[in-house]
């Protein structure tokens, strides 16, 4: 349902589709660094996430609080509306916009999916291809330019942003450290001659 929604809002939209497509893919490899019923709810909110740049979703002109407000008006849970209002660090460019007080009426949960959804997103090109967050928060600061609100809110946002990125990373390293010795044991039995 959150993928069709997404294909029908955002589907004619070129480069936004192909980083929508790409962000849902990054969130379903990183879904293993959530809970496992926390799974569906980051995957969901990954394919919804950019839903506020839609024409049908138009209203503040700030793609998180209006993509957020389409879903709150369409019935879609509240959990999800506020995974997308707050998605990337929004609050610090709500806050330069003059939105702040909007996007905290949904509330940010500052979890293990948001810090995926984040990576997810922020790791991820216009085009859908995979970026070191470096890179992407560059590519957005030159795409938005100097004066934007993203740039007025970029001392304050990097930092969060790089915080999630070690964050989710050192989850995805003890993600293969677990799964390392178990690998090692199935090739050494393999390895064991009988």
């Amino acid at each position: 349902m959150a993928q069709a929604l997404a294909e029908e809002l955002l589907g004619g939209c070129g480069d936004r589709w192909r980083h929508t497509i790409g962000v849902a893919h990054r969130a379903e490899e990183l879904s293993a660094t959530v809970e496992p019923g926390e799974r569906d709810a980051l995957v969901v909110a990954a394919w919804l996430h950019d839903i506020g740049y839609s024409p049908a979703a138009l209203d503040t002109g700030f793609h998180p609080l209006d993509g957020a407000r389409y879903l709150d008006r369409h019935g879609w849970p509240r959990r999800i509306v506020a995974l997308v209002a707050h998605h990337s660090g929004a609050e610090p460019v709500a806050a330069v916009r003059g939105l702040g007080e909007q996007l905290n009426s949904y509330p940010d949960e500052r979890s293990l999916v948001t810090d995926a959804l984040a990576y997810a997103d922020q790791t991820v090109g216009p085009q859908g291809q995979r970026l070191p967050i470096r890179q992407r928060l560059a590519e957005a600061l030159a795409r938005h330019g100097a004066g934007s609100p993203q740039a007025r809110a970029h001392a304050v946002r990097e930092p969060r942003l790089l915080a999630i990125a070690e964050r989710v990373e050192r989850r995805l390293a003890e993600l293969v450290s677990a799964q390392a010795p178990s690998s090692q044991a199935a090739d050494n039995r393999r390895a064991t001659p009988r």
